[in-house]
């Protein structure tokens, strides 16, 4: 039995003082195919050092064989030294047969510095060497799909099937271009890809995929069947839950919703959305009382988490609790800058309080951001009037009137004003 065959079984063993003694008698006594062979296993293993070692000991030996000089760079990529490899790699001669496969690890290389230019010169000098590999074609549709040229990278998935290859390196094309397609925004033609993709192999990641896209085509009822296929296979995949909530409430099964919404709450308890989707469905469900501690738990997770907090604000002038209201505006104020829609809400609720000078300040604030808000500028010039002040009431009727000159209501504001 070799030293190299040894020192994998003791490796196997646990035995690894004794391993690192056969190492070394490896370095002295092996044959370079047994250190090649050795290196390969050792690297595959994990032993990064040992097989740098053999690598290095090998390239000295044979300088100009482009192969080693490749295998030693991926050993260094997953030691951390990427620019150790780079340099390796750069030294490759430009006609050895490796230097494709140099180029697509200095692409790799050059993309996680972000020189991505870069990256796409050395992926497109190894696709003009070797234009039908469909290694490199997939390279670079990787590489288009994660800078967002989805046109780019659909166009070479689709070429990679057109050639017969449905998998590379375990990952489904149709799975991708099913990605790329839904990332562009066409939503049919993605799901028969991710169908597809399915048929050959059913992964949660990939009906995660086509259930968000079924969603976002408006196909809710397949997506809810998707979603919930989804949620018996993993329940923990905690990114359902929102999703299903939001398609359940879009057929109007806001109980399923609900619920939905609740179970994705136990599994993940600081998911905001989620707990903002129950307290909108309680609402609609009518049980104000669960609505508002959902929303009230949606802010204490994210004080600055402006939709919930305007949605408890409806709530809160429902039930003519202007004070609370009030205080979600203060929190909202104090902690950021706020929606404009908090200032409209403070000054309503400061004149349903009757602290109407307090009121008068947040209206005029709250005009510089809503001066084309029909609803607000009406409001706002009836309790100008109510203010007594007529002059700055007549104003903002006549800019009511502008967009809807044939208002019989304004007119009459405007002539009672006017004398």
């Amino acid at each position: 039995m070799s030293y190299a065959q040894q020192m994998l079984e003791s490796l196997e063993r646990g035995e690894n003082e004794k391993a690192l003694s056969l190492f070394k008698k490896v370095q002295s006594f092996s044959s370079d195919e047994e250190k090649f062979a050795l290196a390969e296993q050792l690297y595959g293993l994990g032993f990064l050092e040992e097989a740098r070692e053999l690598y290095e000991k090998l390239l000295e030996a044979f300088p100009e064989e482009g192969e080693l000089r490749v295998l030693l760079a991926e050993v260094l990529v997953d030691m951390d030294k990427e620019e150790e490899a780079m340099l390796l790699l750069e030294q490759l001669d430009q006609t050895d047969e490796n230097y494709p496969r140099a180029l697509l690890l200095l692409a790799d290389l050059y993309q996680m510095q972000g020189l991505y230019e870069v990256s796409e010169q050395k992926l497109q000098a190894a696709n003009e060497l070797l234009p039908d590999e469909p290694v490199i074609q997939f390279a670079l549709a990787e590489f288009y799909s994660e800078q967002g040229r989805f046109l780019e990278a659909i166009r070479l998935y689709k070429q990679l099937l057109t050639g017969g290859q449905q998998e590379i390196a375990g990952i489904s094309i149709d799975q991708r271009l099913a990605e790329s397609l839904s990332a562009g925004g066409a939503f049919e033609e993605s799901l028969e890809h991710y169908e597809k993709a399915l048929d050959q192999h059913l992964e949660i990641n990939t009906l995660f995929g086509y259930a968000f896209t079924a969603f976002q085509a408006g196909f809710y009822q397949t997506a809810i069947a998707k979603f919930e296929e989804l949620k018996a296979l993993d329940p923990d995949y905690h990114s359902i839950y929102l999703y299903l909530a939001k398609a359940y409430e879009h057929e109007d099964e806001l109980e399923k919703g609900l619920e939905a919404a609740k179970e994705g709450i136990r599994h993940d308890e600081f998911h905001k959305e989620l707990h903002l989707i129950a307290g909108k469905l309680s609402l609609k469900l009518g049980r104000e009382e669960e609505a508002e501690h959902y929303l009230r738990s949606a802010l204490v997770l994210d004080p600055e988490f402006s939709e919930a907090a305007l949605t408890l604000n409806k709530l809160l002038f429902h039930q003519e609790r202007y004070e609370d209201v009030l205080e979600i505006t203060e929190l909202l104020k104090k902690d950021g800058e706020a929606d404009p829609q908090f200032l409209w809400d403070e000054a309503k609720a400061l004149n349903e309080l009757e602290e109407y000078s307090q009121a008068l300040t947040a209206y005029e604030e709250a005009y510089n951001f809503f001066k084309s808000h029909a609803h607000f500028l009406e409001e706002y010039g009836y309790f100008l009037m109510e203010e007594g002040k007529r002059k700055e009431a007549l104003q903002i009727f006549r800019q009511l009137l502008q967009d809807d000159p044939a208002n019989e209501e304004w007119l009459l504001l405007i002539e009672r004003l006017s004398d």
